[in-house]
C-alpha cells in the first residue's frame, strides 16, 4: 500500500490532528432528528469520559488515516480538489477510513469501544460527508 502522505506527518501532525478534529466536530454540530441526537450523545460521552479524546485518538490514527488516503492522492487528477476526489469515490474513501478506526476501536477502553459500536452502522454516510473538508485538511498540509 502506497504511504506518500505519511511524510506530511512529519512536521504536521499536531496541526493536521487539530484540523480534522475541527472537520469531525463541525460533522457532528451539522446532525439533527433523531439519530443526529444519538450521535451528539455519543460524542459528548466520549468526550466526558476523556477530555481531548478526539484530537488525541486522531493524532494517533493519522499514520494510518494517510496510509488509507494515499491511494486515492495518487490517483487525483491534476488540478482536481482533493476532497472533489475524495467525494467522487465515496465507497473506497469511507471504507479505508472506517478500516482504521474499527481496528481502533477493537483495543479501545470499554466505554469507547461501546460508543463507536453504537454510531458504526451510520458511520459510512457521516464519513461520506464530511470527505470534502477532509480533503481540503489534506491538501492544506500537501500543499
Amino acid at each position: 500500500m502506497s504511504a506518500t502522505l505519511v511524510p506530511l506527518l512529519d512536521a504536521n501532525r499536531e496541526a493536521m490532528a487539530s484540523d480534522f478534529a475541527d472537520v469531525i466536530d463541525a460533522e457532528v454540530k451539522k446532525q439533527s432528528g433523531l439519530s443526529g441526537a444519538a450521535i451528539k450523545t455519543a460524542y459528548a460521552a466520549a468526550q466526558k469520559f476523556k477530555p481531548g479524546v478526539v484530537q488525541v485518538a486522531t493524532s494517533k490514527m493519522l499514520p494510518d488515516f494517510m496510509t488509507a488516503l494515499s491511494p486515492l492522492w495518487d490517483s487525483k487528477p491534476a488540478g482536481m480538489p482533493f476532497g472533489d476526489h475524495l467525494a467522487a469515490n465515496d465507497d473506497a474513501a469511507a471504507e479505508a477510513l472506517l478500516a482504521v478506526t474499527d481496528r481502533q476501536a477493537e483495543s479501545a477502553p470499554a466505554v469507547l469501544a461501546k460508543t463507536y459500536k453504537s454510531v458504526r452502522g451510520k458511520a459510512k454516510g457521516y464519513v461520506v460527508d464530511a470527505l470534502v473538508p477532509v480533503g481540503a485538511v489534506v491538501e492544506k498540509y500537501a500543499g
